[in-house]
């Protein structure tokens, strides 16, 4: 016998009147913090140089939009690969990033990820809508509540700064930055940086 709800219907009645553009729908996007840690400490990151707008010829964390059907880890792989041709590095979660305007194109979420080589930065081509890929040196300082970065390379100069925002969870500790200011990096890849750094061990 099938279960039906207060309305009477059966489940495949309900999803025979469902109607999926009643309700507004994010975009989902994919963002990674590549990391590469020296023998001696020194940390790096990979950028890539819009190719393209929003925030043409900005510097910002490799990514972009999930595709349907496509688990966002997956998504997360796959542009990486596409913008930088690195690849078979592991992946792990930062966080979501869904500030209001976040994106001037929209509604849009971000799924953060990171990833750590040690030892020499891989080389890294750029590809897809990436007009370039460069490593930049990380400074980054935790000053009690307090947050900054700056990132350097080839004359160039990066930086963010957010609040470090801390909550007890059943979980345990978690730490994340929040909406602060950047100079030279497009969307909230800043935050999205800082927050990766305040995590990697």
């Amino acid at each position: 016998m099938e279960l039906r709800d207060k309305n009477g219907l059966t489940e495949r009645e309900y999803l025979a009147q469902y109607r999926a553009d009643k309700y507004p729908r994010p975009s989902v996007t994919v963002d990674v913090c590549l990391f590469s840690r020296a023998a001696d400490g020194a940390l790096r990151t990979l950028l890539i140089r819009r190719g393209g707008h929003p925030f043409l010829g900005w510097w910002a964390l490799p990514g972009g939009f999930a595709q349907p059907g496509e688990r966002v880890e997956e998504a997360a792989a796959r542009e990486l690969e596409e913008e930088t041709n690195l690849c078979g590095l592991t992946l792990c979660p930062v966080g979501v990033f869904s500030a209001a305007g976040r994106d001037p194109r929209g509604w849009t979420l971000s799924c953060a990820y990171a990833a750590l080589v040690e030892g020499a930065a891989p080389a890294a081509r750029a590809g897809d809508d990436a007009a370039s890929a460069r490593w930049f040196d990380v400074d980054f300082v935790r000053a009690g509540d307090q947050a900054r970065l700056t990132l350097r390379a080839q004359g160039d100069e990066l930086r963010a700064e957010a609040a470090v925002l801390r909550e007890q969870t059943p979980f345990g500790e978690a730490l994340r930055c929040g909406e602060g200011w950047g100079q030279g990096l497009a969307f909230d890849h800043g935050e999205i940086l800082l927050t990766a750094l305040l995590r990697l061990r």
